[in-house]
């Protein structure tokens, strides 16, 4: 009996199960008649553990609006997209998803699952629980006969030297065991030495985390929430990226969606530069701060600076920003005052050091090159049955349910091809 390897319990890894169950499976039920078994290996002792921890356990598993320009490596992902559609569109079945709609909806619900959308375009399964996400897969894996084996870390993958070998496996505990394709599915960190050396693999590094910043400001507005937009700088003064959001002041930097997706184009020594008045269009600041100053004197007589900011800001926010303005909170503050607090307001400066929380952190950048991938199938231009999905391909995307959407995508493609290459 040939071997489907998928190495990776993630959701990569189980939408290529799932498919390569689906392509195997005949109609009454069995994949036995295609002499081909699907293993599903996963170091962790259960599958799907990641899956549960997305959205804070409720698991934004993918978004109403899929646009490939927000990704990483973007002209591979749309490549991979539609093809993915053009074969959904023609599958024979009742509920064939036309050109226009999404496979990866489509295959959720041909499985059971219900969603609804949020803000953004988010969808969250209706059940509100992650959990269900995982029981969906798992009950189409079982379906497809897809045996898993749990507490499996793959660490080395050879591919055949010659037509008709095996892929030899590699596992942490020695075991060498054998398979005829491959899918590698086990997400971005750890895939130095995984594959031979020709394959090109871009450093990994977390993102869609929170950033550490230099100084102690941070840490004396730490768990304030504010609406903001930042503005992401390099050194020079080059812009980066923009996001506008909530900010969450943490003792060691910031947080919050917006410095999520931020963190995917952050490097050291960048500057984040937030902007307080959002509302107020920056050419425009100066002359919001004399209007509001001009009202509030006709109410309250003389202001100091942290009273002219109240109502405006928390007091504590009130203060830092007077400080960068160097104005002193409790001092007269006059119309001189406007610009140096103007300027203040829209670009508050913060020193980027890093990732603030690895562990807070979504996804990881970096993997093996797209380049030496086929998009349409996922399968390796270097080694003919090696499939590679998800994270383990240098692809990531902002925050909204699109990292898994790719998880899915990514992984519905390559296990369907693999399984059709080994059953023909």
């Amino acid at each position: 009996m040939k071997k489907l390897a998928i190495i990776g319990g993630g959701a990569a890894g189980l939408a290529a199960a799932v498919a390569a169950g689906e392509a195997l499976r005949s109609p009454g039920g069995s994949n036995a008649s295609h002499d081909v078994e699907v293993v599903l290996y996963e170091a962790d002792e259960r599958v799907g553990r990641s899956i549960l921890a997305t959205g804070n356990g409720r698991c934004n598993f993918s978004n109403a609006h899929i646009d490939a320009g927000l990704y990483r490596n973007g002209a591979f992902v749309r490549d991979a997209l539609i093809a993915l559609r053009g074969r959904s569109a023609r599958r024979d079945s009742a509920t064939a998803a036309s050109c226009d709609e999404n496979p990866v909806h489509e295959f959720f619900a041909d499985w059971g699952l219900e969603w609804r959308e949020e803000g953004e375009g988010r969808l969250y399964p209706l059940a509100n629980k992650a959990s269900v996400v995982l029981d969906v897969l798992r009950e189409a894996c079982a379906a497809g006969g897809v045996r898993e084996a749990c507490g499996s870390a793959v660490v080395g993958v050879v591919p055949p030297e010659r037509t008709g070998e095996h892929f030899h496996l590699r596992f942490a505990d020695g075991a060498i065991e054998h398979a005829d394709a491959v899918v590698v599915a086990c997400g971005g960190r750890g895939l130095a030495g995984l594959l031979p050396e020709r394959y090109r693999v871009a450093s990994a590094r977390p993102v869609l985390g929170p950033l550490r910043t230099a100084g102690s400001v941070a840490k004396s507005l730490d768990n304030i929430r504010v609406r903001a937009a930042l503005t992401l700088v390099d050194a020079g003064g080059t812009l980066r990226a923009r996001e506008e959001g909530e900010l969450l002041f943490r003792s060691y930097g910031v947080s919050g969606i917006a410095v999520f997706n931020l963190s995917r184009h952050a490097s050291p020594g960048d500057r984040l530069l937030v902007d307080l008045l959002p509302f107020v269009a920056e050419a425009d600041c100066e002359s919001y701060l004399f209007r509001r100053r001009k009202r509030m004197a006709a109410h309250v007589g003389e202001l100091s600076g942290e009273g002219f900011l109240r109502g405006l800001l928390l007091p504590p926010v009130s203060r830092v920003v007077l400080r960068e303005a160097g104005l002193r909170s409790e001092a007269l503050f006059s119309k001189a005052d406007v610009p140096a607090l103007a300027r203040s307001l829209k670009a508050l400066p913060f020193v980027v050091e890093g990732v603030g929380d690895a562990r807070q952190c979504q996804v990881t950048r970096g993997g093996f090159s797209v380049g030496d991938f086929d998009a349409t199938t996922m399968e390796s231009h270097l080694d003919k049955g090696l499939y590679v999905v998800g994270e383990a391909l240098d692809v990531d995307a902002p925050c909204g349910g699109y990292n898994l959407h790719w998880a899915w995508a990514s992984g519905l493609t390559a296990g369907r091809a693999a399984a059709v290459q080994l059953a023909g």
